[in-house]
C-alpha cells in the first residue's frame, strides 16, 4: 500500500508550484507544474477520492485527477502570458 504521507507532500508540490506559475509566469514555471501534474496522476493512489468516471473495473477519473488537468490549464495560461508579454 502507498504511503499517504508522500501523497500529500506531491499535492502540496503541487499547490505551491501552481501558485509559483500563477505569481510570477515563466516557461519554466509552466514546464514545472506540468512535470508535477502527471507525477500527481501517477502517484495519488493512496488519497484519489471517488471515480467521477469510470472506464474499467480498474481504470478511471477521480476526484484527484481533476487537479492534474486544472494545473495543466493554469500552466498553459502561464505560458500563453509569458507569450503575450510585450518585450522591451
Amino acid at each position: 500500500m502507498p504511503d499517504p504521507f508522500h501523497a500529500l507532500v506531491l499535492m502540496n508540490l503541487l499547490f505551491v508550484v501552481g501558485a509559483w506559475c500563477l505569481a510570477r509566469p515563466s516557461y519554466g514555471a509552466a514546464a514545472s507544474l506540468t512535470a508535477v501534474a502527471v507525477a500527481w496522476a501517477l502517484w495519488n493512489q493512496p488519497i484519489e477520492g471517488r471515480v467521477l468516471v469510470s472506464f474499467s473495473i480498474e481504470h478511471g477519473i477521480t476526484e484527484s485527477d481533476v487537479l492534474s488537468v486544472v494545473a495543466v490549464a493554469i500552466a498553459a495560461i502561464a505560458a500563453l502570458r509569458v507569450k503575450a508579454r510585450p518585450t522591451h
